[in-house]
């Protein structure tokens, strides 16, 4: 099977280096699916998942924005921040959603909505793909 190389890149720290089969993101105009042969483009990526496969095996990263470029046989993804579903702590995220919707609600002039929606957003992404490990760590009876 065709692979390409994918690189995820924060200010802080790579997140990830390793040949893959298809990475699957959400950029601003839609969802992008890459596949080995890509054409290149360069896109930026509004908050979402972000689906790595690799052989039989799916890995998902919660990302909150960056952009994506495609070269011959390479991804490089430059993200504003990208968290690993196991490094992501759920009460610490259950309690930024319940803080977001608690300021959305109260209405109060001095909070910045848009500030407030953009961290539900982030909150719920977070908690989505965390609940996505703990579905597949968990036996199937």
């Amino acid at each position: 099977m065709a692979t390409l190389e994918l690189e995820i890149v924060t200010a802080e720290r790579q997140i990830y280096s390793d040949t893959v089969n298809a990475v699957v993101a959400d950029g601003i105009e839609g969802q992008l699916g890459i596949l080995p042969h890509h054409a290149p483009l360069i896109t930026m990526l509004k908050p979402g998942e972000l689906l790595i496969r690799k052989d039989s095996e799916e890995t998902f990263m919660a990302i909150t924005g960056g952009f994506l470029e495609v070269r011959p046989e390479k991804v490089i993804i430059l993200a504003d921040a990208c968290e690993r579903s196991e490094e992501i702590d759920m009460e610490r995220a259950e309690a930024a959603k319940r803080r977001a919707e608690e300021r959305l609600k109260a209405h109060i002039p001095e909070i910045d909505l848009l500030r407030a929606e953009a961290a539900l957003r982030r909150s719920m992404i977070r908690i989505k793909v965390a609940e996505r490990r703990r579905r597949k760590t968990t036996p199937q009876y």
